[in-house]
């Protein structure tokens, strides 16, 4: 069952400019900045509402947000759906012949899992989904 949508991921060259439309202009805190190296990024999370715009910088000229800048330029990334069970909906979207970036889950920080759906199964939009801790 999805719960909710938890992010919205945009790639952006430079953080600090990037957050200028989204903080300065539209009035978003910025909560918090990380660095994910596992996915060669620093991120930026503005919250609104109940869910958060992420802005994704790539820190690895080899990662496929540094690929997706290259390619695409400046934009959004993906949209992210919090679940309540990860594993029962990967079995779903298999058996819909949804093809998958991610078969299994991974672990992400905070003890989140999360898998990535490919942007052919989805009409073009990569969709990440979480599962956060505590469920299941």
């Amino acid at each position: 069952m999805i719960k909710r949508i938890d992010h919205i991921a945009i790639v952006v060259p430079d953080l600090e400019a990037g957050t200028g439309f989204w903080a300065e202009a539209l009035g978003l805190p910025v909560e918090r900045i990380e660095t994910v190296p596992d996915e060669g990024v620093d991120v930026a999370f503005l919250p609104v509402g109940e869910s958060e715009i992420e802005l994704l910088r790539p820190t690895d000229t080899e990662s496929g947000v540094a690929r997706f800048l290259e390619k695409r330029g400046p934009g959004l990334h993906h949209i992210c759906l919090e679940v309540e069970d990860i594993r029962a909906t990967l079995d779903r979207l298999r058996a819909a012949n949804v093809p998958l970036i991610n078969e299994q889950p991974k672990i992400g920080s905070g003890g989140k899992k999360f898998a990535f759906v490919h942007p052919k199964g989805t009409g073009g939009v990569l969709v990440e989904l979480y599962e956060l801790p505590g469920q299941m």
